[in-house]
């Protein structure tokens, strides 16, 4: 269920901002998209496993956090990871 070593490597090379990049904001939100997403979907089909109901809400919590950081702190980024991200905002 956790991501491939592959997929993870791909999402890190395409949102970092420089080589070795693997913590910074942009990073780190993409990885929790990726992983909410294949939760979700999990989730679809199997509706009693409240586990994982309760692991995402605390991965969307979490992303939420990263999200309001990069928002304050540089909103340029923030824009445009949530446009490439496709995620809602206020």
């Amino acid at each position: 269920m956790p991501l491939t070593k592959e997929e993870k490597e791909k999402v890190i090379s395409e949102f970092a901002i420089h080589e070795g990049d693997t913590g910074s904001a942009d990073v780190q939100i993409a990885l929790l998209t990726r992983r909410i997403t294949q939760l979700t979907g999990h989730l679809r089909a199997n509706k009693h496993d409240n586990a994982s109901r309760r692991g995402l809400l605390q991965m969307v919590g979490q992303r939420r956090s990263l999200l309001a950081y990069l928002r304050r702190t540089d909103f340029p980024r923030f824009q445009a990871i949530t446009e490439k991200l496709n995620i809602r905002t206020r």
